[in-house]
């Protein structure tokens, strides 16, 4: 039986923190893409940004095979069941990549190939952790979002929770590409990486998610009520009928994809810069690429592009009365402003600003999307985090594209159609039909 929630905040806090968890495991799943195209995919030949690409791809699959499953979890078992189930797939992926590891670093020449390709197995056992990493993220968010957009705590309305949120979330990303530079890889040149140096940092990171699950295990975290269907009950309507949620999925899709693409591929795109000797400055002064480029820049562009999704969630937190559609309209247009200039004048730091942009546009088309479901809103949570698989097929759609260009330069306009798209749902598909008002 569900219980009223008290106004409290530390079942917020709580949710809140492991969704920290989450921004930062997925940030180090994107983060390993460079480290391991030079080390499991050395010899990958024409091949090696789509199967580097793979790593995201498979991490995002997880979200659309079992985002579903998470909803149809939390009717039956409750919002605290449903995050612990996700936490242990979280930790079954985390040993995968350990397993990754090990064999990699045992076994280097067990292999098979694929064309001209020489692929080891060791990679096919990390991007099924990937997967399984993914699919722990999709469970905890069908938890999360639903949770938060919901919860009632006062002076707040649901987009600026949401971005209170994931603002933490932010905290996650934008430390996760230092972690996998600094302590992973002990700030070498990304040439001097070993597979072993793995090893360490994900048995660590092993123990802090089991300890994490034990205390979650021990909390209070009680259901909101009218956020999900009670156990049995049959839902008159498809969620699909409702056309802003419908819309609003295909929306997160387009965002997600861009979202992703930027984070995960921004570094692939400076390597091949870097190799091309293209000068890019800083603030107009310090050439970051003389003498060539280290792993410790790649960690500075991305942590500067998920600082950004720090930087404005921390600031849009305090947007109590700007209306959602207001935000991701503003947001949508000048993203796209940005991705244009970035592709004609070859300036990477163009993309990193978008991060700014993006960072509150996940809350708007949320809390627009599931605006007025009512007892809907926990299976369309789950159907909503199915649509984030828009995070693998855009990245791997770009790196294909990049083998089939031979430069990332153009492969951006990815971005800008996504943007435009989003745009589109701001303006028109997010309007609430009145037929779609639940009392």
């Amino acid at each position: 039986m569900e219980t009223k929630l008290r106004n409290g905040i530390l079942p917020f806090a709580i949710v809140t923190f492991i969704y920290f968890i989450v921004g930062f495991l997925t940030t180090v799943n994107e983060q390993l893409q460079a480290p391991l195209k030079f080390t499991f995919l050395a010899e990958a030949g024409d091949l090696k940004n789509t199967l580097t690409t793979l790593i995201s791809f498979f991490f995002f699959l997880g979200y659309l095979l079992n985002g579903t499953l998470a909803s149809k979890w939390v009717n039956a078992f409750g919002y605290k069941n449903t995050i612990l189930r996700g936490l242990m797939f979280m930790i079954s992926g985390l040993v995968m990549y350990l397993c990754s590891s090990w064999f990699g670093y045992k076994y280097p020449h067990f292999t098979f190939n694929l064309g001209n390709a020489i692929i080891p197995y060791g990679f096919i056992i990390f991007i099924l952790g990937s997967y399984l990493m993914g699919t722990a993220a999709a469970i905890i968010q069908v938890v999360v979002n639903p949770y938060v957009a919901s919860y009632e705590l006062p002076g707040t309305q649901s987009v600026q929770r949401l971005n209170i949120t994931t603002a933490i979330n932010s905290v996650g990303t934008t430390s996760a590409p230092f972690f996998v530079t600094v302590v992973m890889f002990s700030g070498i040149s990304i040439a001097n990486i070993e597979i072993r140096q793995l090893l360490l940092p994900l048995i660590a990171l092993i123990a802090c998610v089991i300890i994490v699950t034990l205390v979650t295990r021990k909390l209070n975290l009680p259901d909101i009520a009218n956020t999900r269907a009670a156990a049995g009950e049959k839902l008159d309507r498809s969620i699909w009928s409702f056309r802003h949620f419908a819309l609003g999925v295909m929306a997160i899709f387009f965002y997600v994809g861009t979202e992703v693409a930027i984070g995960a591929n921004i570094n692939l795109h400076a390597f091949e810069l870097a190799d091309a000797g293209h000068p890019m400055t800083f603030f107009g002064k310090t050439d970051i690429f003389i003498g060539g480029i280290d792993l410790g820049i790649h960690a500075l562009l991305s942590t500067l592009y998920w600082g950004g999704f720090l930087v404005g969630r921390a600031i849009s937190s305090f947007f109590s009365k700007i209306p959602a559609r207001t935000q991701l309209t503003t947001t949508t247009i000048l993203a796209t402003l940005l991705a244009v200039i970035a592709m004609i004048t070859q300036n990477l730091w163009f993309l990193v600003a978008i991060g700014l942009l993006h960072s509150t546009m996940w809350s708007c088309i949320f809390s627009l999307s599931i605006k007025g479901l009512n007892k809907y809103t926990s299976k369309a949570s789950g159907v909503f985090i199915s649509a984030v698989f828009g995070g693998a097929v855009f990245t791997l759609l770009q790196g294909g594209l990049a083998d089939v260009l031979g430069s990332w330069r153009w492969t951006w306009s990815l971005t800008v159609g996504c943007e435009l798209l989003m745009l589109s749902y701001a303006l028109f598909g997010s309007r609430i039909r009145e037929k779609d008002l639940i009392n």
